[in-house]
């Protein structure tokens, strides 16, 4: 993006979410990024790479993974699969997958999104590393393109990010998504030490006076501006590097 446009500074991201037939195809499916796509998503700078999944137990015949790639580039994300497959060494180590037949295959279906920062938050966060640590995606739908830029305002000047920060809801990124389903949304990730941490935050988000006068203007109101709530939460794996 060129300098001087609007979101020049700030961070892209690809949030791509794996599908799986069960949970061995899924196993299988984790080597392939340990051993061979995070190196080499690494290699083309890449980092850090986020790898999660449903922290209780998925709903039957759905078993997913979430893959979380931010770069300073969103041609580098455009392009992703192209730059792979011209590293030799990623080839050879991702055979298994790559060439894997059609009723072998290692996943069942990818979709992704393609995201840029908001102003309030043009960087990831990743200073979350305990190893309990624990993680909430939410995907905020709107009616409207206007009425999603009005929640972003509300993020990014009303305040709403700096309330986050305050109460201890802290966030790992803040993504508007360019190119992606269910459109026009937002998408946000928090990250915790704990369980208890998080339940802490939230309990403490609701009373906290700024959100309670912020949630109060109309302009702001949940019924206008949103027509949708996704709320994941997420464990990482052993080998995330968020």
């Amino acid at each position: 993006m060129a300098a001087g446009t609007p979101q020049a500074g700030r961070d892209y991201y690809q949030l791509q979410q794996y599908q799986f037939d069960d949970e061995a195809q899924k196993k299988r499916f984790d080597a392939y990024l340990r051993d061979a796509a995070i190196p080499a998503l690494n290699r083309l700078g890449i980092r850090p790479v986020g790898v999660f999944s449903l922290r209780e137990a998925p709903p039957k015949g759905i078993s997913a993974t979430y893959v979380l790639l931010p770069s300073a580039s969103p041609q580098l994300l455009l392009t992703l699969f192209d730059q792979l497959l011209a590293d030799a060494e990623f080839v050879r180590a991702a055979g298994d997958v790559l060439d894997a037949p059609t009723p072998k295959a290692r996943y069942k279906r990818l979709e992704s999104s393609l995201m840029v920062a908001f102003q309030g938050m043009p960087h990831l966060d990743a200073s979350i590393t305990a190893p309990g640590r624990v993680f909430q995606l939410r995907t905020y739908e709107s009616p409207s393109v206007k009425m999603g830029k009005k929640k972003i305002e509300m993020f990014n000047d009303a305040g709403e990010i700096a309330i986050f920060h305050r109460v201890g809801l802290r966030p790992v990124f803040f993504g508007e998504t360019l190119i992606g389903g269910k459109m026009p949304n937002l998408t946000y990730m928090l990250g915790f030490n704990s369980a208890e941490e998080q339940q802490a935050a939230w309990n403490k988000f609701r009373t906290d006076p700024g959100w309670l006068k912020l949630r109060g203007m109309p302009e702001y109101a949940d019924k206008t501006i949103l027509c949708g709530i996704t709320n994941l939460l997420l464990k990482p794996a052993d080998y995330s590097q968020v």
